[in-house]
């Protein structure tokens, strides 16, 4: 499912407009968003969390040339799935 299937699911199921459902979703995403930059968790019981992962900087390698390059530190959203939410999907 992608977000404009979601939108239109949510308009569908709650009987809302396709521009009214679209701005559910987005204020949804966008707070979703905000949270994360500022370094919160979310936490959605039953579904899962999201968290920003910090990862140092280290030395790879590139995969052509063999030659090593330094990789910068960087951030990256993690999503934990839920145990309700992996349970369902599972049985």
């Amino acid at each position: 499912m992608n977000k404009s299937e979601l939108i239109e699911s949510l308009a569908a199921k709650k009987t809302l407009s396709f521009k009214k459902a679209e701005e559910v979703v987005n204020a949804v995403f966008a707070s979703m968003t905000d949270a994360l930059l500022s370094g919160d968790r979310i936490e959605i019981r039953g579904v899962g969390s999201f968290v920003v992962k910090e990862y140092d900087a280290y030395t790879g390698r590139n995969p052509k040339t063999g030659e090593s390059i330094s990789v910068k530190a960087k951030k990256l959203p993690f999503f934990k799935v839920g145990k309700e939410l992996k349970e369902k999907v599972s049985s």
